[in-house]
């Protein structure tokens, strides 16, 4: 896939997260076990946010990036990050923080951290 449209996918879906934890937190933790119950994880959540929309607008912003040594290195900044990604994730789900849902996040971020890495040879 080239770089375009792969920074516009992973973008696209961390923008839709991004904007879901931040106007629907109460909506969308329980489906992964975790509840929200007062203001300070409803902010936390929210919080969240701030890191999710960043990647989505390095994602989105760079997407016409050429191929070559600073495409490669937003390829392993994205790999990292989804590989941070599936370690916390399975480290919830694997504690009992995540349950129900809460098995995609982990899949999601592999997914991610193997389409990033594989962009990255690529470079």
């Amino acid at each position: 896939m080239n770089n375009k449209t792969f920074l516009t996918a992973h973008g696209s879906v961390y923008t839709i997260f991004a904007l879901a934890l931040f106007f629907l937190p109460t909506l969308m933790w329980p489906m992964y076990g975790v509840e929200i119950n007062d203001r300070y994880a409803y902010f936390l959540s929210q919080h969240t946010s701030i890191f999710l929309g960043g990647i989505a607008a390095i994602s989105l912003l760079l997407r016409e990036i050429e191929v070559g040594s600073l495409a490669k290195n937003l390829f392993l900044a994205l790999t990292i990050s989804n590989g941070l990604g599936v370690i916390i994730t399975v480290y919830a789900g694997v504690t009992g923080i995540f349950v129900g849902f809460g098995w995609s996040d982990p899949a999601f971020f592999t997914l991610l951290s193997v389409l990033s890495f594989m962009q990255m040879k690529k470079q």
